[in-house]
């Protein structure tokens, strides 16, 4: 074969290797094309999503028949926390289209000549599909979340005791399992009209939940209220002795209702009782040793600590409320000089009413003593023994009773409204004038007498009055000129010291004149 030969034979074979090279590719392209184009005629192209449901390459009919194959899975919790799953299957429902044409028309409208790009149809259409409600709320209703040996309730958290007495934690709330039936139907009929393939009734809030979480407000608020109280410390001092009361103690005392904290006022009222039981000395037997040398009980009269017990227990529930620590005085309807027995101290106004005679200590020192004129005996007017504190002092006093108005210059009651005086209308004072010249139990002093205890005594210094056989004051006869000692005085012959006629000394008033007693002479 000749060069010209050969290069022909060459140029064809070549011509034919380019044809075969880019026509036949493009062949196959068109072929291709033409193919996806008969195909997506009766198909929906990529991309083509119909209410959420990916319907990309089915045609209507196997859309069709394949909502017969739907199941929806349920992810749902146990009581542990783990999750289980369940499904509801489209058949158990009676899950159907209501319609093809809403898909049909789908599917005339799209572009197929462009099928094969990815065209990322999103479309929404009315409600597509059917199913029974009865039959969806019977299913809804067999799931193990609705079972009652299966769902537990949510527990709210709540502030627990420790141990006893010892502090207080807040115990966090349990979730439980227990599904909220209405809102779980919303989402089972929600997804199941979304033909969705999968629902978590955790992420879609379908269980019921604590009202009450750890982080409550009103919960820490009451917690830290318990902590304080739990922490507290105070000290009740009483002289030399002292009572502790610590959270402990305390803690028992908490009744914790929900976010509520209050204090159990019968607990506490207890304890104050307990204190006034051991330390209140009102109304007790006191022994005395008299400025004569014995010893005696006194088991009358009203001094003593006398605790106001219902104005602590409100002041020490407060103190409580408030975490507060610290000392504390208790509140008293009265105080005595020291504390524990004998309470009176060394600082007291001593009164033998046997002996008419009365001692005045100051800080264990007697500064004063003097005779008086107590109540009087033959008239039923005897000044009370016992152990009294003063009530209050006064200068320039008027005593009033039924039939008198009676000025005095030192008026120091202790016993309701009898107490100590001046009394100007005496000339004498002491021995027996009390048993038939006796005041209406008043303590009748020398002015000078008066007005110095007057200057010592405070409100609240003890008086103590009491009885002591053996020390009767000695009571001389004095004879009349004519009379010997014990003989009977002629009738009409005048006492020493009375005035013929009757009439007494310039402001001595008559015993017919002495004031009954509204304060008390």
């Amino acid at each position: 074969m000749n060069k010209l030969g050969s290069w022909k034979e060459w140029t064809k074979k070549r011509k034919y290797i380019v044809f075969l090279g880019i026509g036949v590719p493009i062949l196959c392209v068109v072929a291709i094309y033409f193919k996806g184009l008969s195909f997506y005629k009766n198909h929906f192209v990529n991309g083509t999503t119909i209410n959420q449901v990916d319907v990309s390459g089915l045609t209507v009919e196997e859309l069709k028949g394949r909502i017969q194959e739907y199941v929806l899975r349920v992810e749902e919790r146990c009581a542990d926390g783990t999750m289980l799953e369940e499904e509801i299957l489209g058949t158990e429902i009676g899950l159907s289209y209501l319609s093809t044409e809403p898909f049909e028309e789908i599917l005339r409208n799209q572009n197929h000549y462009l099928w094969f790009l990815k065209q990322d149809r999103v479309l929404e259409a009315e409600k597509l599909i059917t199913y029974e409600e009865e039959a969806l709320e019977a299913k809804l209703d067999s799931l193990k979340g609705f079972g009652k040996d299966f769902a537990a309730k949510p527990e709210n958290a709540y502030i627990a005791s420790i141990e006893e007495g010892n502090g207080f934690v807040i115990v966090e709330e349990t979730q439980g399992n227990l599904l909220n039936r209405a809102k779980t139907l919303d989402v089972i009929r929600a997804a199941v009209e979304e033909l969705e393939e999968r629902v978590n009734l955790v992420e879609e809030g379908c269980y019921e939940t604590a009202e009450i979480t750890s982080e409550n407000e009103r919960l820490q608020a009451a917690f830290e209220k318990l902590d304080r109280m739990a922490n507290i410390h105070i000290t009740y001092r009483f002289g030399e002795e002292e009572e502790i009361l610590d959270g402990r103690e305390v803690a028992g005392w908490v009744k914790v209702d929900g976010l509520h904290v209050s204090l159990d006022e019968d607990k506490i009222s207890g304890y104050v009782a307990s204190l006034r039981k051991k330390y209140d000395t009102i109304f007790k037997r006191r022994t005395f040793q008299t400025s004569y040398g014995a010893e005696i009980t006194i088991s009358k009269g009203d001094y003593g600590w006398w605790m106001d017990t219902g104005q602590e227990v409100k002041e020490l529930s407060e103190m409580i409320e408030r975490g507060e620590s610290g000392e504390r005085i208790p509140v008293y309807y009265q105080t005595a000089a020291v504390y524990g027995m004998p309470d009176y101290g060394d600082t007291y106004v001593e009164i033998n009413l046997t002996a008419q005679h009365l001692f005045l200590y100051i800080d264990g020192e007697m500064l004063l003593e003097t005779d008086f004129v107590s109540g009087n005996a033959s008239r039923g007017y005897d000044t009370p023994d016992g152990i009294y504190g003063i009530t209050y002092k006064q200068r320039d006093a008027t005593l009033v009773g039924e039939t008198y108005r009676t000025p005095v210059n030192f008026w120091m009651p202790f016993n309701n409204n009898v107490g100590m005086h001046d009394a100007a209308w005496r000339d004498s004072f002491g021995g027996d004038i009390y048993k038939m010249s006796g005041s209406h139990g008043c303590i009748n002093l020398p002015y000078s007498a008066a007005k110095e205890i007057y200057g010592y005594i405070e409100k609240g210094t003890p008086v103590i009055c009491y009885h002591l056989p053996g020390t009767e004051p000695v009571v001389e006869e004095i004879p009349q000129e004519g009379v010997m000692p014990g003989e009977v005085l002629p009738e009409g012959m005048p006492v020493e010291g009375a005035v013929p006629g009757g009439v007494l000394p310039e402001g001595v008033p008559p015993e017919s004149a002495v004031p009954v007693e509204g304060m008390v002479q």
